[in-house]
């Protein structure tokens, strides 16, 4: 079968390779820390491919150095509440399609994956990584909250907690060994391994497909979406409060001691 593609917005591009297969590709240069607009064209992408009846399983996939950096820090600091706002309302709705999407979602990870890159593959159905994957929040370095309700998914709730509080990262075959990421491979081979486990998923009957993830949503213990949205609460707190603006501030620089 050929590869059919589409752009269905700035960054964000959906091809086809194989029957069954939806690949969406996010290509934000020079890291994927994706704009306003970028998280709410994720969102359209994925719920389209997972509305069309033609597609069984959905690759989330990602160009350049590393597969998301999370929101876009310097739209935020140019245009303010608004654009913190925006930023918010676009992530809740990128994680809540992958995770609603109607047919399993599998999560290619290369390089980095930080901030709201979290929140895609937490609410992923499978991870497949490449060996220089990694993973985390540096969101408390970075004037802002949220994604642990992901991160959760990811790592037992202790290492979460660890992870979240230094916004240190987890390497790829960390997460492999605590069962939440299914395959590690070298960079090269990612979009091949993710491909190939997409293929055996879209090989089984359509309508089944869609049943199981309905019924593996159904029965998952945490309300995804509700515990992100209580989690924004205190990131836009921090916003209101200006704790968020000193912290942003001093992101990428090195500070004097407190």
């Amino acid at each position: 079968m050929g590869v059919s593609t589409s752009s269905p917005g700035k960054g964000i591009s959906v091809s086809s390779p194989a029957a069954g297969v939806c690949v969406v590709t996010v290509d934000f240069p020079p890291v994927n820390a994706l704009p306003v607009d970028g998280w709410f064209a994720l969102a359209d992408a994925v719920r389209a491919a997972g509305r069309d009846a033609g597609v069984r399983c959905v690759v989330l996939a990602a160009e350049g150095r590393g597969f998301n950096a999370g929101v876009d820090i310097k739209e935020i600091q140019a245009r303010g509440q608004g654009a913190l706002v925006g930023a918010n309302r676009g992530c809740f709705e990128a994680f809540a399609a992958v995770y609603e999407c109607e047919v399993p979602v599998v999560a290619a990870v290369q390089g980095f994956c930080l901030g709201g890159g979290i929140g895609l593959v937490g609410n992923a159905d499978v991870v497949v990584a490449s060996e220089d994957a990694t993973f985390g929040l540096p969101e408390l370095d970075r004037g802002a909250l949220g994604a642990a309700t992901h991160l959760a998914r990811l790592v037992p709730q202790h290492l979460m907690r660890a992870l979240y509080y230094t916004s240190r990262r987890a390497s790829a075959a960390e997460l492999h060994a605590h069962g939440s990421v299914w395959r590690v491979v070298p960079r090269d081979g990612l979009r091949a391994a993710a491909l190939e486990l997409a293929g055996e998923i879209a090989a089984k009957d359509g309508e089944l497909v869609r049943l199981a993830k309905a019924a593996i949503n159904g029965i998952d213990p945490v309300d995804v979406r509700r515990s992100y949205r209580f989690e924004q609460g205190f990131t836009f707190e921090a916003g209101l409060s200006g704790v968020a603006d000193r912290v942003r501030d001093s992101f990428g620089r090195e500070r004097a001691g407190d």
